[in-house]
């Protein structure tokens, strides 16, 4: 069974483009987990038109973006377990693809083409700015995990949650998580589209904002939820 965990807020454009591209790639008996952080536009009522016992929508009061996903990902009942954002559009032959492959591996992140609000070609890959490999830490040093490009078995999901407090990023988190208690796969073939638009974050090529220091403690924050985590 597949659960397939999205957050959202405010996502009335894009979202029944997002859920059509999902919903047509599940089996009847899989699900998507929404969890809405309190969305003050129609998001609700545009989910709710479609009507489909496969949606679980949840609504979640606490304005926080990592939380809203770790109460999507406590709700999932699957095996296998497929992040996505509010705004994207997955390619064909996605999900099926990552089963595949999920046979073998724990974690599995799959490239995405980059496209304006229109789904105009930006850039044909994710993979060329990210530069990802497999590596706890080199990892640690550079996050190169992009949530929404993400999938990963109930061991790894069982191992991940209870998120810890003060996460930076809960793809980053997941990916640590997995290679820890796993192996990863990177596929280096889009199965996305991964929108840009003036809601979402801006360019690919725009520096971090946080300063070294934040940077610094960050990186210790995961070394410590880790080794707490796995080793104490």
């Amino acid at each position: 069974m597949v659960s397939v965990c999205i957050a959202t807020y405010n996502g009335e454009k894009y979202i029944r483009e997002q859920l059509e591209s999902i919903l047509s790639q599940l089996s009847a008996n899989d699900e998507v987990i929404i969890s809405d952080n309190c969305s003050s536009d129609s998001t609700g009522a545009v989910i709710d038109s479609f009507n489909d016992s496969r949606i679980k929508f949840h609504t979640f009061v606490e304005r926080n973006v990592i939380s809203n996903f770790e109460n999507a990902l406590s709700r999932a009942t699957g095996d296998v377990i497929l992040l996505a954002d509010q705004d994207d559009v997955w390619m064909v032959g996605k999900v099926a693809r990552i089963m595949r492959e999920l046979e073998i591996f724990d974690v599995v992140m799959t490239d995405c083409r980059v496209v304006d609000e229109q789904l105009n070609v930006l850039h044909d890959s994710l993979f060329e700015f990210t530069k990802p490999r497999v590596g706890i830490l080199r990892n640690l040093v550079k996050n190169p995990y992009t949530g929404c490009c993400m999938a990963f078995n109930r061991k790894v999901l069982d191992a991940a949650l209870p998120f810890p407090k003060n996460l930076p990023m809960h793809d980053w988190w997941i990916g640590l998580v997995g290679e820890i208690v796993g192996r990863v796969k990177l596929i280096d073939q889009p199965f996305l589209l991964y929108r840009r638009h003036g809601a979402n974050a801006s360019t690919l090529t725009m520096p971090s904002s946080f300063g070294w220091k934040k940077k610094i403690a960050m990186r210790v924050g995961l070394i410590r939820n880790l080794f707490g985590r796995f080793v104490l």
